[in-house]
């Protein structure tokens, strides 16, 4: 697979995990993990599936071997045994409940457990990126952004995101803090927030899915600077200019990424 192939990989990965996160309630309480996606990127990790019982068991290596296992339910709990010793614990037989031994490894699994819920999906979901080569050099980074630019002179909004979603992972952009979203616009860049609770924006990228124009505030902007906040809100009107606009902002995205490969 290409960089860019593999880029796009890791976001996904990221995007489907912060999904799963999303979705496990507190201990205890009968809200419902997403397990559909959570399935899915267990399909992009190094565990395999093994139906066994009702269980649904995700293993990392030789089946038949003590290693580390997952079971797809609410708790996504992560052991360190044998298969035969989770389904034991998790899907006892009547017969296997009789036996005191037995019943105190169903009773309690603290030995054997290395995570749960939370803390499992982030494992997973580190060992799904390790998976993947993202090393990468000058021409990987030229052709995102060869490809943004030919996306926003033939208006392709699809193409555009996609190039600067691969742009935001490379230099840790996020989504644009509340106070700095404007409604029709993909708005990312560097957010650091204050002691003082004033979130500091920029550079921050400015697309318009309404009118496929691409902007850059190349300036930080705080959230508690009125005027800051005036000027930001001026150019994204197109009443005050930008520092750089249309593909001089994909040259100045890949400018900044080469500068971190030390390309």
């Amino acid at each position: 697979m290409s960089f860019k192939d593999n880029l796009l990989k890791k976001i996904k990965i990221i995007n489907m995990s912060n999904k799963v996160l999303g979705s496990i309630g507190p201990s205890g309480s009968e809200r419902k993990t997403d397990k559909a996606t959570m399935r899915r990127l267990l399909e992009m990790s190094p565990y395999t599936l093994h139906k066994k019982r009702d269980l649904d068991l995700y293993i990392k290596g030789d089946a038949e071997e003590k290693g580390e296992i997952l079971v797809l339910d609410n708790e996504l709990a992560i052991y360190n045994t044998t298969a035969d010793d989770v389904v034991l614990r998790k899907s006892p037989t009547i017969k296997e409940m009789v036996s005191i031994r037995n019943a105190i490894k169903i009773l309690s699994d603290s030995d054997v457990v290395i995570s749960k819920r939370e803390e499992s999906v982030n494992t997973i979901r580190k060992e799904c990126i390790d998976l993947l080569d993202l090393s990468f050099n000058k021409a990987d980074i030229e052709e995102i952004e060869k490809a943004g630019s030919a996306s926003l002179e033939n208006g392709y909004s699809d193409g555009v995101i996609e190039s600067l979603s691969l742009f935001a992972e490379l230099l840790e952009y996020t989504s644009a803090p509340k106070a700095f979203q404007i409604r029709h616009n993909k708005i990312i860049g560097i957010s650091v927030k204050k002691e003082n609770g004033e979130i500091l924006f920029g550079p921050a990228v400015i697309y318009s899915l309404a009118y496929n124009t691409l902007k850059l505030i190349e300036k930080k902007i705080g959230s508690f600077d009125k005027g800051g906040m005036e000027h930001f809100k001026q150019v994204i009107a197109e009443n005050q200019e930008a520092s750089k606009e249309g593909a001089d902002v994909f040259q100045y995205l890949k400018k900044q990424a080469s500068r971190l490969g030390n390309l």
